[in-house]
């Protein structure tokens, strides 16, 4: 018994400093005498440790408690037992072993908010929006989020077990993944076309130095290209957030001033204003972002700010609807909690919880079907058809299989024949000799 009282009164000490306040402020506002919850807690800890069938550590009581009450809350806040909290850490700074899912739980269900790139859960086809139902054959409804999370992680080349559901599928997918080393580069870049001087530029997450390493890649495509940028495709397509401090850094290159986001916490308390600062700014040359469902969190608060500040186009399809704001807190023994403190919103003012940013040009992520016009014989088809006198122009790049992507490239070809600043190729035919 005396080791019950002493688990009791730790897990009281636990708890005590999180209620306390509140309990005696809802007593004062109601007159009625302070009612202490805390007792149940005791209570039912005392219980389980004299009469349990089995013995259970006092450690995994209080955890499995916590877990509990912050499982309440909702599905992006989050208690972490150190070894899941040690993860998360290796993450943010890119590089860990496991499948590579960003996770979440939506009405009840573990949802993938986007697989890695070339990580062992894209390499399988696993997608934005499919339901990880299994896990080594234990149902996930059955499990916490951060347990589904720590049984995905593993050494490289071990093996895990899923069941994958998605729409428009009879029954969950089974699939064998293996393990493997995840080594995140936030940013990738390369050049679209050397001739209009255009850019390509992906952040496949927000993570520490992700805007420095931006700078970096806008840097080397001027050099690659031997003059200023022409236009960029930002790519934020699949990316799952992160850092909300990079998102604000990465909006803060294209923007030479006014509102990035603004965050209120509960009964809008605690109002926070980025802005953005004219030093380091980059040239005002066009912008196209891609975005689709598993664009997420940071990633929109990025798209959010271009799109309200008229700085860039948005394209694709609609974002995922992450409007909130999570801080991480490290425990004494090593644990870590992810508390959402707040919801944010556009320079406009909108909140995107649920609703996600609307693209201001709509592009399906599939090249739609043949035109009925395809196939139909032109002028030139004609046997003995009179000759016009030039040579076509050269051919530009090829076209991408990546039909959003291929998309935003014409379009920006578009704005430059728009701005006059075209080339003759680009209209279409050269002169002979020139």
């Amino acid at each position: 018994m005396k080791r019950i009282a002493v688990a009791a009164a730790l897990a009281l000490a636990f708890f005590a400093g999180l209620v306390a306040d509140h309990a005696a402020s809802a007593a004062q506002r109601s007159g009625a005498p302070a009612y202490r919850p805390l007792d149940v807690f005791a209570d039912v800890l005392s219980q389980i440790e004299n009469a349990y069938v089995e013995e259970v550590s006092e450690k995994d009581l209080v955890y499995g408690a916590v877990e509990g009450m912050v499982g309440r809350l909702d599905p992006h806040s989050q208690f972490m037992r150190p070894e899941v909290y040690a993860q998360l850490r290796e993450e943010t700074s890119g590089e860990f072993d496991g499948l590579g899912l960003d996770l979440t739980r939506t009405g009840g269900e573990v949802t993938v908010v986007s697989p890695i790139a070339d990580s062992p859960g894209e390499r399988a086809g696993i997608r934005s929006g499919d339901r990880v139902v299994s896990v080594d054959g234990t149902p996930t409804k059955d499990l916490a989020l951060d347990e589904v999370i720590r049984r995905l992680k593993g050494a490289a080349g071990t093996r895990c077990a899923l069941e994958i559901m998605r729409d428009g599928f009879a029954s969950p997918q089974k699939l064998t993944l293996v393990r493997d080393r995840i080594r995140v580069q936030s940013v990738e870049s390369r050049v679209l076309d050397p001739d209009r001087r255009y850019l390509y530029a992906r952040i496949r997450t927000f993570q520490e130095r992700t805007a420095r390493s931006l700078e970096k890649a806008l840097a080397d495509g001027r050099t690659a290209l031997k003059g200023e940028l022409r236009g960029l495709v930002l790519d934020l397509r699949n990316d799952p957030g992160g850092l909300v401090d990079e998102a604000v850094a990465v909006s803060d290159l294209f923007l030479a001033g006014g509102t990035i986001v603004t965050t209120e916490g509960r009964g809008r308390r605690n109002v926070e204003v980025w802005r953005a600062h004219e030093k380091g700014t980059e040239p005002p040359y066009p912008v196209i972002v891609l975005v689709n469902r598993g664009t997420a969190s940071a990633s929109e608060i990025v798209a959010g700010a271009l799109q309200d500040n008229g700085r860039a186009v948005i394209m694709g399809t609609q974002t995922f609807g992450k409007g909130s704001v999570q801080t991480i807190v490290e425990l004494a023994d090593g644990s870590g909690l992810k508390l959402t403190v707040a919801r944010y919103f556009t320079p406009r003012k909108r909140s995107i919880q649920e609703l996600g940013i609307t693209p201001d040009v709509v592009v399906p992520d599939v090249a739609p079907a043949a035109r009925p016009e395809d196939g139909i014989v032109a002028e030139r088809d004609l046997k003995g058809h009179l000759r016009n006198g030039v040579v076509p122009a050269s051919a530009p790049p090829a076209p991408t299989a990546d039909w959003q992507l291929r998309t935003a490239l014409d379009s920006l070809r578009a704005a430059d024949i728009l701005r006059g600043s075209a080339e003759p190729r680009v209209r279409g035919i050269t002169a002979k000799g020139e």
